[in-house]
């Protein structure tokens, strides 16, 4: 029982109550005892880069994002790395798109072209990663190549990821990030790496990517709609599911995999906390498109502090585990932080 006066008795002994308020009286003690700290160089900012414009286009459902000309990223990237932001991953809107999308490993396809931009304008001052699907470049919308049933060919997706990834690393890339779910895609990105003497760049695998409802202003940004109304649950993680993601990252990290990733982030905690128990690897979180497009809507109607709970929803990431956080509040945040 407590008895007022800063003391706590138990069974006729006497000792000083611990006050937990007491650590949390000021700004300084707050900052200094805190348990978990969020930093500039924990983000990477996501970016998206168009074939074809003349100017940044707008998207509509991710306010402050838009899709880049080759001048406007150059100049994009090379403010977030007068920031401190230490990396951006990159993701293409081509001109033309066809069924096995090709145009991703083209060798003046949009996105090697955009990284060769980058080793330009940035040299090594900002790692730069690129986004290796095919989503961005078929004209259906799914992550492979389509068998004669219309479904994901596992096996015939893994040559063009494997293509893919050595158009990448040709361009400069320094990090490749399979985003497709197929099964093996890492060791075979990393084999076909390894055979084009690029044995130097690295690979963070979309370990644990669910089927998530949060993707759509994504899909925006890249144009991307699924043929015939259909979606992506063959081939990415249910969300009712949780064992299942260790045993994809425990697959990915055997096949080579340097960092793994669990998307989207806040709605996937649990996920992301038993991920960063259960491997020694860098762990990223994705701070998906709806995650940040739900804080801007409810901010933009005065119903929430916007930034306020965009550090806040970053800082459950970290806390969570992840050493990593993809996030489109890179910026923002960086500049608050910057303060």
């Amino acid at each position: 029982m407590y008895s007022g006066r800063g003391v706590r008795r138990l069974e006729g002994v006497s000792f000083p109550a611990r006050r937990l308020r007491r650590l949390r009286r000021t700004p300084a003690l707050r900052r200094l005892v805190a348990e978990t700290r969020l930093g500039i160089d924990d983000l990477v900012a996501p970016l998206f880069v168009r074939e074809g414009i003349d100017e940044p286009q707008p998207i509509a459902s991710l306010p402050g994002v838009v899709q880049h000309t080759r001048e406007s990223l150059r100049k994009e990237v090379a403010e977030l790395a007068d920031l401190g932001i230490p990396g951006v991953i990159l993701f293409g809107i081509p001109a033309r798109k066809d069924a096995a999308g090709s145009e991703a490993w083209n060798r003046d396809g949009i996105v090697q072209l955009a990284v060769r931009d980058l080793r330009d304008e940035v040299g090594d001052r900002l790692a730069v990663m690129a986004d290796l699907c095919l989503d961005e470049y078929t004209d259906h919308g799914h992550c492979g190549v389509l068998d004669p049933r219309g479904e994901p060919d596992n096996d015939a997706t893994l040559d063009l990821y494997a293509r893919i990834a050595v158009a990448q690393a040709d361009a400069g890339v320094d990090v490749v990030a399979p985003s497709g779910m197929m099964d093996g895609q890492v060791e075979a990105i990393r084999d076909a790496l390894d055979e084009a003497d690029h044995t130097d760049t690295a690979i963070l695998a979309y370990a644990a990517k669910y089927a998530s409802a949060l993707y759509g202003p994504f899909r925006d940004a890249v144009d991307v709609t699924i043929a015939g109304g259909g979606d992506r649950r063959g081939y990415q993680q249910d969300p009712r599911n949780f064992r299942e993601a260790l045993l994809e990252v425990d697959e990915d990290v055997a096949e080579g995999a340097d960092m793994v990733m669990v998307k989207p982030a806040l709605a996937y905690l649990d996920v992301i906390a038993a991920v960063r128990h259960a491997v020694d690897v860098p762990l990223a979180a994705y701070h998906v498109s709806g995650e940040y497009a739900m804080v801007k809507a409810a901010a933009e109607r005065g119903w929430i502090d916007g930034p306020a709970v965009a550090l806040e929803h970053l800082t459950a990431v970290k806390r969570a585990g992840a050493d990593i956080i993809l996030t489109y509040f890179a910026r923002e945040v960086a500049e608050t932080l910057h303060g």
